[in-house]
This record gives C-alpha cells, sequence and structure tokens, in this order.
C-alpha cells in the first residue's frame, strides 16, 4: 500500500474514532434534548445505529480496498463538516450544552480531521506527494 493511502487510512481511523467518541459525549450532553428528538433518548439510540453502522462499513471499505474506498474519505469529512457545523450553530445560539474543554476539543478535532482528510485525498487523486 502506498503512503498516501497509508495516511488516508489513519486519517479515517483518527476521524472515525473521534466522531463515534462524540456521540458518548453527546449520551452526557443528552443531545436529543438539544434537537428536539421525539421519544428521547431510545429514538435518539435508533438514529446513531445506522450512522455508526455506516462509519464502520466505511471504514471496512477503505481497509479492504483502499482505491474503492477513497470516496468513502469524502463521506466521513462530510459527516465531520456536518456534526460541526450543526454543533457550532448551537454554540453561536448560546446553547450550555457540549462547552466542557474535551467536547471542544473533539469538535476542532473533527473539523481538523475532516479537513485533512480531503486534503489527503486531493493531493493523492491529483498525484502529488504528501
Amino acid at each position: 500500500m502506498s503512503a498516501p493511502h497509508r495516511l488516508l487510512r489513519r486519517l479515517f481511523l483518527a476521524n472515525a474514532t473521534v466522531l463515534i467518541t462524540h456521540q458518548i459525549d453527546a449520551a452526557y450532553w443528552r443531545e436529543w434534548e438539544l434537537f428536539l428528538i421525539p421519544g428521547g433518548n431510545q429514538v435518539n439510540l435508533l438514529l446513531n445505529l445506522p450512522i455508526i453502522a455506516l462509519v464502520l462499513y466505511a471504514h471496512s471499505r477503505v481497509v479492504a480496498d483502499p482505491p474503492g474506498g477513497l470516496a468513502y474519505h469524502r463521506l466521513l469529512a462530510a459527516l465531520g463538516f456536518l456534526t460541526v457545523g450543526i454543533h457550532a450553530f448551537f454554540f453561536a445560539h448560546g446553547t450550555d450544552a457540549f462547552r466542557q474543554p474535551m467536547s471542544i476539543a473533539l469538535m476542532a478535532t473533527t473539523g481538523a480531521l475532516s479537513l485533512w482528510q480531503l486534503v489527503a485525498l486531493r493531493r493523492l487523486q491529483a498525484g502529488e506527494p504528501r
């Protein structure tokens, strides 16, 4: 496997780990209340099942077929940017949730890793070195 593919695989794993850890943090903050999800935590858990399954499936594709799994890097980065964007909106509107240092660090890291993933992917596809 080439060095750019190894870098992308590591970035994917790091970003997926941070995003899943954010979901643990989201349970602490009772995110279902922030999103006004009817059914509370029970429905929130049901909604997270396909999202986490998709992230794990995407990781399996990245590992099994690095060239064929490149689209999954975009998918994960998009999920990361979506997560950061949603929480930035709530943060800007004064919500008290996700204001602990680790919560903020998870969001900042997700944004940085998502951007790094896209830059590394673009460089690989353009044939540039890391």
